[in-house]
């Protein structure tokens, strides 16, 4: 997983730089589709993920919280920064982080990640290209975000990945979900990064489909299956559990 992670991530992060050295004060300070972030505060969050990978110790100390609470507290922690400083230090930890995660290719090695879940060290830079894939161009571009024009591509190489880290991570984070199913739930993906990902075991007793960009929304709460346009068929047990899936 993790060398085609690194490549979709180098990639929107290049792409990030770009976009934020074309946008104004006011562009920074515009409302993200993230609830109370502003675009500055989106960066600053991918910036202090990078940060996790360099030195966490100079991030505030997030022992015990849940994972979306501590990113806000990381957040809240780099509010008073200007525009200028946020987008410096997001260009300078990246590009080391960068370096440290694929490092961890081929290590032999689980990482637990609190309610994220435990995975192998590999899996990591999955997670990081799944984070910048979703928060720039479902958070930061229209129709969700404010910015106008295109947003960096959703192709095979950068959807691929981001797929990958839900696949790992679907179960994990859905426990009580799984354990609700009695048999397996399959969800048809199409477009770029196609596959099936399967949930529970045994007989098939319902199918989702979804196209592979509208599958990172929905997923991760952003839109509802009418607006992602999810197609279904099964049994209404087995599809509830599917409506109730949510990856970070």
């Amino acid at each position: 997983m993790g060398r085609g992670a690194i490549e979709a991530l180098r990639a929107d992060r290049e792409a990030l730089v770009g976009i934020c050295r074309g946008l104004g004060d006011g562009d920074f300070a515009a409302g993200s589709a993230c609830a109370g972030w502003s675009v500055k505060d989106v960066v600053a969050h991918m910036g202090a993920l990078f940060q996790m990978a360099v030195d966490p110790a100079v991030l505030p100390d997030t022992t015990g919280l849940p994972t979306e609470r501590a990113q806000d507290v990381l957040v809240e922690s780099r509010r008073a920064w200007s525009a200028e400083q946020v987008v410096a230090d997001y260009e300078a930890v990246s590009e080391e982080a960068l370096g440290r995660l694929a490092g961890l290719d081929g290590l032999d090695m689980e990482l637990a990640l609190g309610d994220l879940g435990t995975y192998p060290a590999h899996v990591l830079p999955n997670a990081y290209a799944f984070d910048h894939y979703t928060h720039i161009r479902a958070d930061l571009f229209a129709p969700r975000g404010p910015l106008t024009g295109p947003p960096p591509p959703s192709d095979e190489m950068r959807l691929a990945p981001a797929l990958d880290w839900v696949e790992a991570a679907l179960e994990q984070q859905n426990p009580a979900a799984a354990d609700a199913l009695t048999g397996a739930l399959d969800i048809v993906l199409h477009g770029p990064g196609a596959r099936t990902i399967r949930l529970g075991s045994g007989k098939i007793t319902a199918r989702v489909g979804s196209e592979t960009s509208a599958f990172v929304l929905w997923i991760t709460g952003r839109a509802g299956w009418d607006e992602a346009g999810v197609t279904s068929e099964g049994d209404d047990g087995p599809l509830a559990v599917a409506r109730s899936l949510h990856v970070f």
